[in-house]
């Protein structure tokens, strides 16, 4: 069985209507011991935009949380989100950016990551928390409202303390294949995540990834 999917979400507030999410985001430098995810941690003040031409991923499923974590002011706060997560995936041509605002005599600085032009980025026991996608989807062998602790074909819930119903909505499928993807995201996860011909940059101003 097979299904497309191209369309957008917007979180205004928590509704679990699930969409591919998608990407990998450059998280760099997580890998946690023998690629298991030990727990969830307070996310930034900050969410980060990301493209790619193309993800395709092994072992998908998908359901709904919250991300607790702080403004940039220091106030706590919390989103809803989707995760996404994948047994493993490839990514073609990644974009990832994040601007910071109101730095003293600088005003907005971007931080612009590439990685994947001419090697795919390569990450197993993925997990992207996502807040608002755009992308062309396939899925194989997709089931659509599996309780979130019974979608087996991907790698499982995060656990640890992550705020998500196990017995809420979830779909999961063998495999995804999703192209011309933006997305925003809260965080990213990942046992494993290598970014062939990494370049990043900072430049002022406000520049993104799309």
């Amino acid at each position: 069985m097979e299904s497309q999917v191209r369309g957008g979400t917007r979180w205004k507030r928590f509704a679990v209507v699930m969409v591919p999410s998608v990407a990998a985001t450059a998280c760099i430098g997580v890998a946690l011991a023998q690629g298991a995810l030990a727990a969830s941690f307070s996310v930034s003040g900050q969410s980060f935009k990301v493209t790619a031409d193309k993800l395709v991923g092994q072992g998908f499923e998908q359901y709904g949380a919250i991300d607790s974590g702080y403004t940039l002011s220091g106030q706590k706060t919390a989103h809803p989100v989707a995760v996404s997560a994948f047994k493993s995936a490839t990514i073609n041509n990644m974009c990832q950016s994040v601007v910071t605002p109101d730095i003293p005599l600088f005003g907005s600085v971007s931080l612009i990551l590439k990685a994947g032009a001419d090697k795919p980025v390569e990450a197993d026991n993925l997990y992207i928390d996502v807040a608002d996608l755009n992308a062309d989807a396939t899925f194989n062998n997709i089931d659509i409202g599996v309780a979130g602790k019974d979608a087996s074909k991907g790698p499982g819930m995060k656990g640890g303390g992550e705020q998500a119903n196990p017995y809420g909505f979830a779909q999961q499928a063998d495999s995804a294949t999703l192209t011309d993807v933006k997305q925003t995201a809260w965080a990213t996860t990942a046992g494993t995540f290598k970014l062939s011909g990494l370049h990043m940059s900072l430049q002022t101003g406000t520049h993104e990834c799309y």
